[in-house]
């Protein structure tokens, strides 16, 4: 059965607010705060849920609501992660407040039938609770028109107390903040009587946490909850000047009961003050447990398919029963005292996070926000800041440790890989916003390519295998902070074209779980060369621009011709360029030795602010050699005509101002007969290339020579090792 504004959002919002505080601690307050002070209280305790509840209204008339209320507004917003981080914990608290509500109606019921026993008392009323919960929502919700009534009742008798009892000249307006009789009167803050009343405002999610079982909830949601709000704000505000006429400033501060005794029928505002607690405790009971399922239908938590399971009238009855069983543990505990502080924090973390995703809606300006209510930014603002407030006035250290076991939540679920949501979330468009904020910013900033410089890798393939064989080789490269971008390109073989079309993603995948950025394309081309040049030309009016060009050089000596059109190509677009070989059957070996060879005979030994030609080629031996925590070798080809002293006063110069720790070097002669003789055996071997001198032939025999995986650079000349 579904349920409309007054029975499914009202009632139950309008009860859970009008609780035992408002009885028993009411008065008390403005014996601490005189009625100007309690006003005052009251009025900014109100704000905060009244800018939450705005907060709640707009978003929920801006998104299709399913169950779960708070948990599916979250989750719809920030994502399954931060929605099941939210929702666990509230679901607790509002299983906990079954018990302690019930532990409320025990005291009102001690009170008058002192000799019974407390336990029977608890298990009778909880009893009671289930039975009607258990029977039908329907009927709980329509036994709550009867407890609306008495409350109504008892309001009526303490405002007719003034028949019994004479009108109080002795008003103060501004209060001293004396304390509790408990305490001894020791004298308190306006903030430690604000901690104390700030809970009877709390409840405002009662009516959304039945939002999976509302007939429209984007209407009965923001319309039964903000009248729920301004309608309680205003009883509160009357009853706090009623209790300052009613009774003298010192019954106010001593007497918790003196709502009872000042009223016309005593029996009335006991009967208020239990129905509050019962009709709490019946809303909670029945609430918890929509959460529960949410939850569930969304693989949360454990025994998912059973928790999310309904019976033919549409109620999680597995999910009830869990809940159930999880309040009588609480009841059994005796005491909530203790952790009491921890399930308030839970309810404001909750209302905190509602601002907090209005407050990134609004901010994002994306054409999907646009809700019926709207509401200025400064609300949510407020709300959010209000919330987070309130629990560090409340109890700081309490306030701290249930922000941890949130968080501690979130990064629990943020290793779920199951949870997904067809409909997604803001996530991406937050970032994604954030990336152009930033793209804004950067380029009204001076250029500084060089100093930002990290590998962002184009990968042209014409066959998987070209992705596949050189993939550890990508990895190295551009983990831990570069990334990758594969284009697969179909020149008229559709069979190969299918097969990367499919595998593709895969593959991407499985850079992302690397966590390495990825992503790929498929391109139409009438030739791979015609297509890689096409793409690097259209890439460069892109903000993320890949900045190195990766190509693979195999055993088919008819493509290097386009290899080494496309580095010299490469160059003359502004990309850098490596030409990866792989040695049979060997790989890249061990991975922790890098042997950089560096022709002497063509660097300028006159170091200055940047050193042509191998900039890209000592950037990638320094990444090479701390991503493989290995060892780094130069190996300088020193022509007769250089002296050796000049030689190594340059390498040294050059290891120090590319800051490259734990280098070695060696010294070889030019002669090409014992050019390879002599050098210490690497993984890799790395060559830096010079524009117009790209010779296949001579990599090919210079590969067969060392017997390891060569990879072959070209500046593209926005890489700088000095920077």
């Amino acid at each position: 059965m579904k349920f409309g504004t007054f029975q499914g959002v009202f009632t139950p919002t309008m009860l859970t607010i009008l609780g035992v505080i408002m009885y028993l601690r009411g008065p008390w307050v403005v014996g601490n705060a005189g009625v100007l002070g309690a006003i005052g209280i009251i009025t900014l305790a109100s704000v905060i849920t009244l800018f939450t509840s705005l907060s709640m209204s707009s978003i929920v008339t801006n998104i299709r609501i399913k169950a779960g209320g708070a948990f599916s507004i979250i989750s719809q917003s920030l994502g399954l992660e931060a929605g099941g981080a939210i929702g666990i914990p509230l679901y607790i608290a509002q299983a906990f407040a079954v018990a302690m509500y019930i532990f409320g109606f025990r005291e009102g019921w001690l009170w008058i039938f002192p000799e019974h026993p407390a336990l029977l008392v608890d298990l009778g009323i909880f009893l009671l609770i289930f039975l009607i919960a258990n029977i039908s929502t329907d009927v709980a919700f329509k036994i709550q028109y009867l407890v609306l009534a008495i409350i109504f009742l008892s309001l009526v008798s303490i405002g007719m107390g003034f028949l019994n009892h004479p009108l109080q000249t002795e008003v103060r307006w501004l209060g001293h903040f004396e304390g509790a009789p408990e305490s001894g009167f020791q004298r308190v803050s306006f903030w430690v009587v604000f901690a104390v009343y700030f809970p009877a405002v709390t409840g405002i999610m009662a009516g959304a946490n039945m939002s999976g079982d509302l007939k429209d909830p984007r209407r009965s949601i923001p319309s039964g909850t903000l009248l729920a709000v301004g309608l309680s704000y205003l009883v509160y505000v009357v009853l706090a000047v009623v209790a300052a006429f009613l009774a003298t400033p010192q019954e106010l501060l001593e007497n918790y009961n003196v709502l009872i005794d000042k009223s016309f029928f005593a029996p009335a505002v006991i009967a208020g003050l239990l129905g509050a607690t019962f009709s709490s405790a019946l809303s909670s009971l029945v609430g918890a447990p929509r959460i529960l399922q949410a939850m569930g239908q969304n693989n949360i938590l454990f025994w998912n398919e059973k928790l999310a399971r309904t019976n033919r009238r549409g109620e999680p009855k597995f999910a009830f029963y869990f809940t159930v069983i999880l309040v009588m543990l609480a009841l059994l505990l005796r005491d909530l005292n203790a952790i009491a502080p921890l399930l308030t924090m839970f309810f404001l973390i909750t209302y905190a996070m509602i601002n907090v995703v209005v407050l990134v809606e609004q901010g994002l300006g994306q054409i999907s926000f646009r809700p019926s209510i709207k509401i200025p930014m400064v609300v949510p603002l407020l709300g959010a800041i209000g919330c987070f407030m309130v629990m560090f006035i409340i109890n700081s250290t309490v306030g701290l440790i249930s922000i941890g076991l949130v968080l501690a939540m979130y990064i629990y679920l943020s290793k779920r890989k199951n949870l997904e949501t067809e409909e997604g979330d803001t996530r991406s468009g937050m970032f994604n916003s954030l990336a152009e904020w930033s793209a804004k910013v950067v380029s009204k900033l001076p250029e500084a390519r060089e100093r930002s410089w990290q590998p962002n890798l184009l990968v042209p393939a014409q066959t998987v295998n070209d992705v596949v064989r050189c993939y550890k080789s990508l990895y190295n490269l551009s983990r831990p902070k570069g990334s990758v971008k594969i284009l697969g390109f179909d020149t008229g073989n559709k069979v190969w074209a299918n097969k990367m079309r499919d595998r593709l993603p895969g593959l991407v995948d499985y850079f992302m779980e690397q966590h390495i950025s990825a992503a790929s394309a498929m391109v139409e081309a009438e030739n791979f060369r015609a297509g890689v040049l096409t793409c690097m030309q259209g890439l460069k009016a892109s903000f993320f621009t890949p900045n190195t060009l990766f190509l693979s050089l195999t055993d088919e000596i008819d493509r290097d011709e386009d290899m080494k059109i496309l580095m010299e190509k490469a160059r003359q677009y502004g990309f850098g360029s490596y030409l990866y070989m792989p040695f049979r059957k060997v790989g890249l070996g061990l991975e922790k030795t890098v042997n950089l060879w560096l022709d002497l005979r063509v660097i300028d030994l006159e170091v200055k602010s940047k050193i042509d030609y191998i900039n890209l080629s000592l950037l990638t031996a320094y990444l090479l050699k701390r991503n493989w925590k290995g060892r780094l070798n130069f190996v300088a080809i020193c022509p007769a005509g250089i002296p050796e002293e000049k030689a190594r006063a340059f390498l040294d110069k050059l290891i120090t101002l590319a800051r490259l720790p734990h280098v070695d070097y060696f010294l070889v002669s030019d002669n090409p007969e014992n050019l390879e003789s002599g050098i210490p055996h690497a993984d890799l071997n790395l060559f830096s290339l010079l524009p117009g001198q790209v010779d296949l032939a001579a990599i090919r025999h210079r590969i067969d020579a060392l017997e390891t995986s060569c990879l072959f650079t070209m500046d593209g000349g926005a890489e700088n090792a000095f920077a």
